[in-house]
């Protein structure tokens, strides 16, 4: 995929759908990467947390769209005993509910039928 693609892809999210598939990936990568961090936080591995979130930004987006809600749990991420709940798993059902609720984007093939009254004698 060309890089401009991906670009547009995670800034526009206008045109990106929710699909049963996608949201399924999306919780999945969310819980996956609370579990690693929880798993690897005792151990005090460099940088492994603030990577893991750098992934599950970059995937969620991908998967969902870009969303302002990412950018606050990112920052969140990096508060020491913040880090150890699951904000990510949140932070999807946030976007997958928030996404839910607005209306499809409108379709630019629809035609429009322009009828005028007439009277019929």
């Amino acid at each position: 995929m060309a890089w401009r693609t991906w670009v547009a892809r995670l800034t526009d999210s206008s045109g990106v759908v929710l699909t049963p598939a996608g949201v399924r990936s999306a919780y999945a990568v969310a819980i996956a990467t609370d579990v690693l961090q929880v798993a690897l936080g005792p151990f005090g591995w460099a940088f492994a947390d603030e990577i893991l979130d750098v992934v599950a930004m970059l995937a969620t987006s991908w998967i969902l769209g870009f969303h302002p809600l990412l950018l606050p749990t990112f920052v969140i991420e990096l508060v020491p005993i913040v880090d150890v709940l699951p904000t990510w798993t949140g932070c999807v059902a946030l976007v997958v509910a928030m996404r839910r609720k607005r209306p499809p984007p409108p379709d630019d093939d629809a035609v429009t039928i322009d009828v005028k009254p007439t009277s019929v004698t």
